[in-house]
């Protein structure tokens, strides 16, 4: 791409994934100024740089909602698909490879094929997939017949159309994977609160003495919670996820966990070493299924997830922002947390209480971008204490969101505001000071400024 610029030719491409990809795919091409649009879900530090500067179109989906968007021709035409693959059977069969996404849309609609098959994968994943095809286009649908998390509804290979193959690329490389760090005191705190909630809900006989099935999201936090799980007093869990990463892998080893079902496995190195080094094990355990599978809310919804997930800031009615710093900025994209939080069984969202070492407050009057509405927000945890705003009028969650889940630095301001907002307020039912409720996130942008 660099010659083709040298030489005039401003070629550039979509690229569209399941989800994140390394830096050897986004961050070359991004480097090389070669993408034109890209989605739906990105984590590249130079990719994020060029979107926020306004020169990457980036399109931030649900992910359950990639494959139909792509059959209806919303993101355009898909010209070439490259798949990564474990293994190519005689008869044409795919071995998926530990990333299934939205590999068996693409295969069904580009126009051409270039299949990657990477020899470093265990020979033992064939077997692991459950692709399923009975996926139709309204008013064709049917239920999708998953009851169980870790069920099996469809076939272990993805097919492929071999007069689209263009080429096959042998390749022997890794997965290129991210180190956890060991889980701080905050993120402990956080699983704690959270594990303390879950028992009480079996207490109350809302969950069964095993949980429902787990949903984490991917992160320090999602991995300090998965670890006080796997310490903690539930046992026979089972897991419903979009990636699997090493907390989820150390509950199977344990026993704690029995199943786990995701769409790709995201491990640090020393996980994935384990991973393959027991591989027998651990594929009897687990299923790897397309995104449009792992992420549907119907199946969520069905199963009774538990989910699990990060954000940047929540404000004093429920309302979480989990993309974008100073309302304007996007980090990663919104990922698979809508698909699960809308329709979880209970939905907890995360965060530290304060961000920039106490500088900004990640408890707001009103967040600056909302990805998750207060209507699909039923738990709220930071290391201060967890809000469980299930039932709950908008001036009742304030209350409590400032209570038991603010920095108590910020919480007389909060306080203040909010009292001032039912004085003040045009309206009584989500009171606000409009002028007022954005202007935390103006102090968040002179203290980032003054950071960088």
């Amino acid at each position: 791409m660099k010659h083709a610029h040298a030489q005039g030719d401003a070629f550039r491409i979509g690229l569209w994934t399941g989800a994140s990809s390394a830096p050897e795919l986004d961050g070359v091409l991004a480097e090389a100024k070669g993408v034109e649009m890209r989605l739906p879900y990105q984590s590249d530090p130079t990719v994020r740089k060029q979107i926020n500067a306004g020169q990457m179109q980036y399109t931030d989906l649900h992910l359950s909602h990639v494959a139909q968007l792509v059959w209806f021709g919303f993101l355009g035409h898909l010209d070439v698909a490259v798949i990564e693959v474990a293994g190519i059977l005689p008869d044409g069969r795919l071995i998926p490879s530990t990333s299934v996404g939205n590999n068996k849309t693409w295969l069904d609609q580009a126009d051409k094929i270039i299949l990657e098959v990477n020899s470093m994968h265990h020979t033992a994943l064939e077997g692991m997939h459950d692709i399923y095809y009975g996926t139709q286009l309204p008013p064709d649908r049917h239920p999708i017949p998953l009851v169980r998390a870790n069920g099996r509804i469809g076939e272990a290979y993805l097919r492929c159309d071999m007069s689209k193959v263009i080429a096959v690329v042998e390749t022997h490389e890794p997965d290129r994977n991210t180190p956890f760090a060991a889980p701080d005191e905050s993120s402990q705190r956080i699983a704690n609160h959270v594990i303390e909630f879950l028992g009480l809900e079996v207490k109350a006989g809302r969950l069964p003495a095993d949980l429902l099935p787990l949903q984490s999201g991917v992160g320090n936090i999602a991995n300090a919670v998965l670890a006080g799980l796997n310490k903690g007093p539930f046992e026979n869990m089972t897991a419903y996820t979009e990636v699997l990463q090493d907390g989820m892998l150390d509950m199977l080893r344990s026993g704690k966990l029995t199943s786990a079902s995701a769409t790709a496995l995201s491990f640090s190195p020393e996980a994935m070493a384990d991973f393959n080094e027991n591989i027998e094990f651990y594929s009897k355990r687990i299923v790897l299924r397309p995104q449009e599978i792992s992420n549907h809310p119907e199946v969520v919804r069905r199963l009774g997830v538990i989910a699990m997930n990060a954000m940047i800031e929540a404000d004093i009615y429920g309302n979480v922002n989990s993309t974008h710093i100073k309302g304007t900025s996007i980090m990663n994209g919104i990922g698979g947390s809508g698909d699960f939080a809308r329709n979880a069984f209970l939905s907890f969202f995360v965060t530290p209480s304060t961000a920039k070492n106490g500088k900004l407050s990640c408890i707001v009057p009103m967040v600056s971008h909302v990805d998750h509405t207060e209507h699909d927000v039923q738990i709220i945890v930071t290391e201060q204490g967890l809000a469980d705003l299930r039932g709950l009028s908008p001036k009742q969650r304030a209350r409590l969101i400032i209570e038991k889940c603010a920095h108590p630095d910020y919480r007389p301001a909060l306080t203040e505001y909010f009292e001032r907002a039912q004085r003040e307020s045009a309206g009584k039912h989500t009171p606000h000071l409009m002028a007022e409720a954005l202007t935390w996130q103006e102090t968040a942008l002179r203290v980032l400024e003054t950071a960088e």
